[in-house]
């Protein structure tokens, strides 16, 4: 069963800033990088990873 909690504030007293930082240091490491990749995937598509670009440039 899934309880609903709801926890009011002040807007005065509205700090979400840390309220997040609490919430990630809370998450293992493990967690923390899988939601990353997650936000990569979701932004740049399923690659494997980011595409890079090489240019070959010819001193004389």
């Amino acid at each position: 069963m899934i309880q609903k909690i709801v926890v009011k504030k002040n807007l005065d007293q509205n700090n979400s800033i840390n309220d997040d930082l609490k919430f990630w240091l809370s998450k293992s490491p493990e967690e923390r990088v899988s939601t990353v990749e997650y936000l990569r995937k979701q932004y740049h598509g399923s690659t494997a990873r980011l595409q890079r670009a090489v240019k070959v440039i010819q001193r004389s």
